[in-house]
């Protein structure tokens, strides 16, 4: 009994998420005595902050000490507090939203018109997702449709996993290709002085294959859930600790004329947000206030009183701090990295290089170098701004067009974005679907491994084609 209990103790337990985060900001600032700080100087043309290419120099370094790692992390909550805020305001409206039954019924709804296809469902809803981002819409809009891929998932009797992994994974097929993308495309194919969406024929071909590559996986994954819920990489919590868990069954879900206005109020506010970042580039902030406000409006017609209100805000709040607080850890990583000055510097010396290798090898180290440095800054306009002005001349050098640099470009900064626990879009999605970063990383770590390949594969043919301005 002892010894099989000793046994049990020295058992590998993979740590927490916090505690990988952790180790990522102690890596950061243990790198900063090590890396020297640099920085190139930044130019403004046409509102478009850019670097300067061959404009690096040393500077004084600044190694971070003892209490700089530990004041990074209040630092990185302030830096990432309107997505940490926005996702208990997310959290506490849909607890409210799910407390009238109005997405349950209606997807119970739209589960008895489809007879109960989960499969269909999954690639139509993925798929509808992934056409919406390829046309630019903001990437912040995405955490607002999660609870919609949570409530389908449970009403299907799956896991959360399946729901993020419907909504947010086709919405990022869709991003990464950027067929129409304004911003992350636009801004690069401006630095490179290409026509502004120039080059659509192969990311539409892109798009077709990392959305089908997206929807059979999401599939062959629900359907092993479905098949036995104990291989949900949820465990035995198969939402976590997400609020209103219940059966299915055990609910009242014939749609009433007042859940269907609920629905349409939710729709009608949503789509005023994405109006809103098109035409005045709102962004989380405004999304925070368009939650609050839809609320306020669906507690009206719900006939939910102000205390009942306030109450279930806080409870739905509450059930998502796990994950809000995981944001702003994660926010340390960059405050170390900005603070330290070594940011420019991992960008001079990784490119510096690449300028004397072959066109094949130089475009592919090229693509795993924005992938990895996508790990560092997620923004796609940020790494666009840092990193295009300095590809360009490297991309001329190699005789690599310039279309098949901004290509790069875009697949080296979607990529990662699904698993970088410094992105706070991502980390505010698993927040409001209730999955632990771990998890989701084990889940979604292979299918990365093919859209990387997919990536590689698209590079190569445009080298081969010599992918133009059209």
């Amino acid at each position: 009994m002892e010894k099989g209990a000793v046994k049990k103790s020295r058992r590998f337990v993979m740590p927490d998420a916090f505690i990988i985060i952790f180790s990522i900001v102690t890596l950061a600032a243990i790198a900063t005595h090590f890396i020297p700080a640099g920085s190139y100087e930044r130019e403004t043309v046409d509102e478009i902050t850019k670097v300067v290419p061959g404009s690096y120099e040393k500077i004084a370094s600044n190694p971070a000490n003892l209490l700089d790692l530990f004041s990074a992390i209040p630092k990185g909550m302030v830096e990432s507090a309107n997505i940490i805020f926005l996702i208990f305001i997310i959290g506490g409206i849909v607890y409210i939203i799910e407390s009238t039954g109005a997405i349950t019924s209606g997807i119970h709804t739209l589960i008895q018109k489809t007879s109960g296809r989960y499969m269909l469902l999954i690639a139509t809803v993925s798929g509808i997702f992934g056409i919406l981002a390829s046309m630019g819409i903001a990437a912040n809009a995405v955490i607002a449709f999660i609870p919609i891929g949570i409530a389908l998932a449970r009403s299907l009797k799956l896991d959360a996993i399946v729901g993020v992994a419907t909504v947010y994974l086709g919405y990022y097929s869709g991003m990464i290709a950027g067929i129409f993308d304004p911003t992350i495309l636009g801004l690069a194919q401006t630095i490179a002085e290409l026509p502004l969406f120039s080059g659509m024929l192969l990311r539409v071909f892109l798009f077709l294959a990392l959305i089908t590559i997206t929807i059979i996986y999401t599939n062959l994954y629900a359907k092993k859930v479905k098949n036995n819920p104990e291989k949900s990489f949820m465990g035995s919590k198969l939402f976590g600790n997400l609020p209103n868990d219940t059966k299915v069954e055990d609910r009242n879900l014939i749609i009433t004329g007042r859940q269907k206005l609920i629905l349409l109020t939710f729709l009608l506010f949503i789509v005023t947000f994405i109006y809103g970042a098109f035409n005045h580039d709102w962004g989380i902030s405004e999304l925070s206030g368009i939650f609050l406000m839809m609320g306020v409006v669906i507690a009206f017609i719900a006939r939910i009183s102000p205390n009942e209100f306030i109450s279930q805000f806080i409870a739905g709040a509450k059930s998502i701090v796990y994950g809000a607080l995981v944001v702003g850890l994660a926010r340390a990583v960059i405050v170390i990295l900005n603070e330290g000055a070594i940011l420019d510097t991992i960008v001079y010396y990784a490119l510096g290089p690449l300028e004397s290798t072959s066109i094949y090898v130089g475009a592919q180290l090229l693509y795993v170098f924005n992938l990895l440095f996508n790990i560092l800054v997620t923004s796609g306009t940020g790494q666009a701004a840092i990193i295009m002005p300095l590809m360009v001349p490297i991309v001329d050098l190699l005789g690599i067009t310039r279309q098949t640099g901004a290509l790069i470009l875009m697949l080296g900064d979607g990529f990662t974005n699904i698993i970088t626990p410094t992105s706070g879009v991502l980390m505010a999605v698993l927040a409001v679907g209730g999955i632990n970063w771990v998890k989701w990383v084990r889940f979604v770590f292979p299918l990365l491994l093919m859209w990387m390949i997919v990536g590689s594969i698209a590079i190569t043919i445009a080298i081969f084609i010599g992918y133009g301005p059209f």
